[in-house]
């Protein structure tokens, strides 16, 4: 028995487009990855929106936005409600890739596609798994079994193994390195000999890697040179997976006296770098077993940064030491994020150096900048930053929003409050509402930013209000009772930051810095924000900087992945994410010195990759399933089925919105389904046994029945050696003696072990 496999490519065939692809086996559908690009196209969201409530689970690969950075999107506004599961790294950093990546487009526009609360509400979905640790799905995916495997692209980075029961083993292995770095071990593929279906992609296929150590003396004579020549050094990177590989070399080079850097700042500039840091420095087990043998055997913790400086603004790298300055930056597209404000910055001064470490989509900032590195050549940007709103321009926003902001916005202490004074005081002091009777003492008046009308009393502030009260009682307001909490768990937010209204009115800083606020000691506790506008500007800019990629993307090159091919002998393979041409290169080395059957969808194609052929999903009819007499086997139920072939217009016992797509006819609106036979037409079966019964778990049930059996043989032997079973072709037992009350007893416990039908 085969089960029916296809694959939807909803996004990342024939082209570089991120991977997004639904596996059908049977009746379950699993998402594997969700990436969402940086232009965030709306084409790719609207086909996933149609098949979003059919889905039955989601696996996720990679912590970046190219592999689940339309998860928020699918939780929080479209309503995706089924489990999802992804390695414990990837369940970290890409919350830490999803908050920055919002932070900087917030910074830059109205972004409105997700918010913060929608990143925390669908990290929460995740169930998170270790290395090679295997589940099984529930519900309509029960029998089907999913295991991570090292991929060694980024921390936590996942080859998903997906197994159904007691038939072959399908494996997804996309951005896979099979070299090991500084950081990461290689990937497992050789562990998976001779898949059944191996789904892969094309995205290196022509492309050849320079050496690991020519790779890095190139990034380090870059550095030398334009800091020597007192310029700054910019490096697009990602923002918590290939930046780890990145800053662990840079600060290893730092340590170098003979080096010469340590006179020069070296900073990591992201809205959550703090994070990043500390998230890396618990997930040592996950990374190679180089820096896993020194931590555990000198305690040495190789992200325990000493030249590292960790920013998360603009004004943070503003005050570092004045010079040359080597910033680790995100985006790694220049579309977004503080590497756009600083190429604003730097691109000008032919002594600075812009580095990409990455190849992005064509079309970004980045990609032209490679495409067309010219010196002096000239660019028009859009500069778009948010800014707080001051003077007239505040005032003006603060008369026209009157009360409705006003228990957002509470204006900051002109003195700083005396440390001296206790903590009940402190607790009591933020306490407001009809229940608080104390005079708060004097410097600590907090008026907001509007003028009180009302009457204050002289002495004591008695003021008489009318108390709401139902069935129960008083109405209990909670916020009465709410006090602030100063500082956030392990670099986390207060729950009070975490809502909706503080959300919507973020400002450079307060926003995914809230992650950062705690951790780093800051006392001044920005519970609500001011209020801020865009400026947008279009602005020619010269570009004189030095461009330069070096690849430090961390992908198995065209060849080697070829050769990991041809070790892995898959039975059938699934070309996606890359070029035609490269998605050609893998095709043809795959039929010719593999020898499997190759498929290269299209994008938005589905394709049916079943081992049997003319395998049909049928529907049955309530009528034929009432009549159905199931039997009990050994793991399941089982029953004798007679029917006749029909075609319905539609499914049976499916809503009207599900889309059928199992054959032509059902393309056509028709679905296969097995009608009830009259009772004259049921023709007449022969009993079938079903079960594979061990004549040693026989003679354990006998022995229950208090009769006694021994082997000889290979023969069960039972009454005092007047009985015999034994085993024949076929799995079949075989019976033998005279006949006697015993032999009937025997014969009845025999046929209880199987299911007759």
């Amino acid at each position: 028995m085969t089960s029916i496999i296809k694959l939807h490519t909803i996004s990342g065939a024939m082209d570089e487009s991120p991977p997004c692809y639904i596996l059908q086996i049977d009746d379950v559908r699993i998402l594997l990855d969700c990436g969402w690009d940086e232009k965030f196209d709306p084409v790719f969201i609207k086909e996933l929106k149609r098949q979003v409530h059919t889905l039955d689970a989601v696996l996720l690969s990679h912590p970046d936005a190219y592999h689940l950075g339309a998860l928020p999107y699918l939780v929080g506004k479209l309503g995706l409600n089924c489990p999802i599961y992804a390695t414990i790294p990837v369940f970290k950093m890409g919350q830490m890739f999803m908050y920055d990546l919002y932070m900087s487009h917030f910074n830059m526009g109205d972004f409105d596609l997700f918010s913060l609360d929608d990143v925390d509400t669908a990290f929460e979905k995740i169930t998170q798994l270790k290395y090679n640790q295997t589940v099984s799905l529930k519900g309509k995916g029960y029998g089907i079994s999913i295991t991570p495997l090292n991929a060694g692209h980024m921390i936590g980075g996942t080859i998903w193994k997906i197994v159904k029961v007691g038939e072959e083993d399908i494996v997804y292995a996309t951005d896979f390195n099979h070299k090991k770095e500084r950081h990461l071990s290689g990937c497992e593929l050789d562990r998976l000999q001779r898949p059944s279906l191996l789904i892969t992609d094309a995205y290196n296929a022509q492309y050849q890697q320079a050496r690991r150590r020519a790779r890095d003396e190139k990034l380090m004579t870059n550095i030398l040179q334009t800091v020597r020549n007192n310029g700054n050094v910019l490096i697009a990177v990602d923002t918590a997976g290939r930046v780890l590989e990145l800053a662990h070399m840079l600060d290893q080079l730092w340590k170098n006296k003979e080096s010469g850097l340590m006179a020069y700042s070296l900073a990591l500039l992201n809205n959550v770098s703090y994070n990043v840091i500390e998230f890396a420095k618990s997930q040592i087990e996950w990374m190679s077993d180089k820096l896993t043998k020194a931590f555990e055997g000198a305690r040495n913790n190789p992200f325990q940064f000493k030249h590292i400086q960790l920013c998360h603004s603009l004004a943070d790298v503003y005050k570092l030491p004045a010079g040359p300055k080597v910033v680790l930056a995100s985006t790694p597209d220049l579309e977004s994020g503080f590497t756009r404000d600083l190429f604003v910055q730097w691109a000008s001064n032919a002594n600075n150096s812009i580095i990409l470490t990455t190849r992005t989509s064509p079309g970004t900032l980045a990609m032209e900048l490679v495409e067309n590195c010219t010196s002096g050549r000239q660019i028009e940007l859009d500069i778009r930053r948010r800014v707080e709103l001051e003077g007239p321009e505040l005032d003006e926003y603060l008369r026209t929003q009157g009360e409705k902001l006003n228990p957002l916005i509470i204006k900051p202490d002109v003195e700083e409050e005396s440390s001296s004074e206790s903590e009940d005081d402190i607790e009591m002091s933020v306490i407001t509402g009809k229940h608080d009777i104390l005079v708060r003492p004097e410097g600590r008046h907090h008026s907001g930013f509007f003028k009180s009308n009302k009457r204050h009393h002289v002495m004591f502030p008695y003021h008489e209000e009318k108390v709401k009260y139902d069935e129960y009682g008083e109405i209990i307001n909670l916020d009465d009772y709410r006090i602030a909490d100063p500082s956030g768990y392990d670099g986390f937010p207060p729950m009070e930051e975490q809502n909706k209204e503080n959300v919507k009115k973020e400002e450079p800083g307060t926003g995914a810095d809230r992650h950062t606020n705690g951790a780093q000691g800051d006392t001044d506790v920005q519970l609500l924000e001011k209020p801020t506008k865009l400026i947008n500007q279009r602005k020619t800019i010269e570009v004189n900087a030095q461009i330069q990629r070096i690849d430090f993307e961390g992908r198995s090159d065209g060849e080697s992945m070829l050769k990991i091919l041809s070790q892995l002998r898959p039975r059938r393979v699934i070309v996606i994410h890359g070029t035609a041409e490269g998605t050609q290169v893998v095709a043809k080395h795959c039929e010719q010195n593999v020898g499997a059957r190759v498929f290269t969808p299209q994008k938005g194609e589905i394709i049916d990759v079943t081992t049997e052929i003319h395998i049909y999903q049928v529907r049955l009819t309530e009528g034929l399933v009432s009549q159905l007499q199931f039997q009990k086997g050994k793991d399941a139920e089982v029953a004798w089925v007679d029917g006749r072939l029909g075609m319905r217009l539609k499914a049976i016992d499916a809503p009207m919105d599900v889309t059928v797509e199992q054959d032509a006819a059902q393309h056509e609106g028709k679905t296969l389904t097995l009608e009830t036979l009259a009772e004259d037409e049921i023709p007449v079966h022969n009993s079938v046994l079903i079960n594979e019964l061990k004549l040693s778990d026989f003679k354990q049930i006998l022995l229950r029945s208090n009769i006694n059996s021994e082997f000889s043989g290979g023969v069960l032997w039972c009454c005092n050696g007047t009985l015999a079973l034994r085993r024949v072709d076929a799995g079949k037992v075989a019976m033998e003696g005279c006949l006697s009350e015993e032999y009937y007893k025997i014969r009845e416990l025999l046929y209880e072990q199987y299911a007759i039908v």
